[in-house]
């Protein structure tokens, strides 16, 4: 009984073991994947829109590809869609307007991990550049009270390369990688950022 007790004890560690290495995978390598999340759109400039001056909340999501060479430094590439809000509508003197937004980003950052204990847990940060598009569109309806209202809109197209940075958590089981993180990219016209889900695949 003893010797049978000793075995299965011996079989559970090995067990134990076992699991433990498989979620403990070595985080070292190539990585792709994608995520999910919510973004925030704003406009700190008049000319983003027509006057202006909005923030609201779209779907986002993203493509991720990376490299770990070594467990506390990585290198990412990411393209990250923050989404098209509805049209936002108001009056401007006598003018009825909407306008919407639909900013998009490919970004290159620099990832750092923090030297945690704990080997199927990491906590980062991220900083790098970015080169985003936006695309405004504006709608105008112009409303002099006497005369038969006209309508007309507009697009304008922005590209800046400008500064881009975030954290986030990840947790690596048998050779998937679970991520949250927030994320956001300077801007002339309003930073957009994004809070996002995702994983990726070690490989």
């Amino acid at each position: 009984m003893k010797r049978i007790s000793g075995a299965l004890l011996a079989a559970l560690a090995m067990s134990v073991c076992g699991v433990s290495s498989a979620v403990a995978d070595n985080p070292v390598g190539f990585y792709m994947g994608a995520g999910v999340g919510q973004s925030t759109i704003r406009s700190d400039d008049p000319d983003y829109g027509y006057p202006g001056y909005f923030n609201d909340h779209h779907t986002a999501w993203k493509l991720i590809a990376g490299v770990r060479p070594i467990s506390l430094i990585g290198a990412e590439y990411e393209y990250i869609d923050f989404g098209q809000p509805g049209t936002h509508h108001g009056y401007y003197d006598t003018n009825y307007y909407g306008s919407d937004s639909h900013p998009r980003a490919s970004a290159l950052f620099a990832v750092g991990y923090l030297p945690l204990p704990v080997p199927f847990f990491d906590i980062y940060g991220k900083v790098g550049v970015a080169r985003l598009e936006t695309d405004i569109t504006t709608t105008v309806v112009s409303n002099c009270g006497t005369c038969s209202p006209a309508a007309y809109s507009y697009r304008h197209d922005e590209t800046e390369t400008k500064a881009a940075y975030g954290a986030g958590v990840q947790s690596k089981y048998w050779g998937v990688t679970f991520r949250a993180e927030y994320e956001r990219i300077s801007s002339k016209y309003g930073d957009p950022d994004a809070l996002t889900v995702g994983a990726t695949w070690t490989f």
